[in-house]
């Protein structure tokens, strides 16, 4: 199993902020239910983990995770540093209700808090911009203002920070609730389908589009062409197996719909830049059992 973190937020407390310097990664793969910014210095090298989504460092790095089903961690990787600063903020996904959520000048934020489900990593561009604000936000004394200037940060981040998505649907188990009616009904289909031979003409008929209309329409919500999602699909299920199941990779492989085992290696190494095996050895290795 995964760690579920009981994090040290207190009930009376809006968020919890801890800056720390540290020689090394140690902390395994984890995950709970409360939001968390992570920030990351002079870790040059580092592995960070973020549901299937894994990547090398460089010498900033700044997340959003939220969702308490999104498995995330740093690994030392090739990290040579002996002075690694990160910065954790920890908040609860009540902490802005939904009555405030839901208004109008929250809407950048509603919408990377969604994001954030799958985790989302911010540009170097970003993290130089918002450098000064983490600073102060770590500095300040006076609670309130500490509270104003955390608001601030997030609308920064939310509205000018140009974030990347991480972790895929499938592996973070979360579905898109912005979706139409005739894009949910399709991605529905696909998802209880997805091991057999799904054909746009079906798919097309089923929302009564024809096939040009339909793929120009998919690609258009989903930013994928149909082949594309469904690898997605397939893969993000197969990582899944890879870190909750102790099947092979051949029975993962067939599970999830490819029908040849060399063709399901190279194609997850294609995408995810390492293979079944090297995946599933990373996340064993920054497992603890519970």
């Amino acid at each position: 199993m995964v760690l579920t973190e009981i994090t040290p937020l207190s009930e009376k407390d809006c968020f919890y902020i801890i800056d720390r310097h540290k020689t090394e990664f140690t902390y395994p793969v984890h995950r709970h239910k409360e939001l968390e910014i992570n920030f990351i210095e002079n870790a040059r090298g580092a592995r960070r983990i973020v549901g299937d989504s894994v990547e090398t460092i460089g010498d900033l790095d700044l997340v959003l995770v939220g969702g308490q089903n999104l498995e995330h961690t740093w690994a030392q990787g090739d990290c040579a540093s002996s002075d690694i600063r990160e910065i954790t903020i920890q908040f609860s996904q009540d902490l802005l209700s939904g009555e405030m959520l839901g208004k109008n000048q929250f809407a950048h934020i509603r919408q990377m808090f969604s994001d954030a489900e799958h985790g989302v990593v911010f540009p170097v561009g970003t993290i130089l911009r918002v450098y000064g604000k983490l600073e102060e936000l770590v500095g300040e004394k006076d609670r309130f203002r500490q509270f104003l200037l955390f608001l601030a940060l997030l609308n920064d981040l939310a509205v000018r920070g140009g974030y990347r998505v991480l972790a895929s649907s499938a592996f973070a188990q979360v579905e898109d609730s912005t979706d139409s009616r005739r894009i949910h009904k399709v991605k529905t289909y696909i998802d209880a389908h997805f091991t057999d031979a799904v054909r746009q003409t079906d798919l097309a008929a089923m929302v009564g589009m024809s096939p040009s209309a339909f793929s120009n329409f998919f690609k258009m919500h989903t930013g994928r062409t149909l082949s594309d999602y469904i690898i997605d699909i397939k893969l993000g299920r197969a990582t899944r197996l890879l870190v909750d199941s102790s099947k092979n990779i051949a029975e993962i492989c067939y599970e999830c719909g490819f029908n040849n085992l060399s063709n399901f290696n190279r194609i997850f190494k294609a995408k995810r830049g390492y293979t079944p095996r090297e995946f599933r050895a990373m996340y064993k290795k920054t497992k603890i059992v519970v």
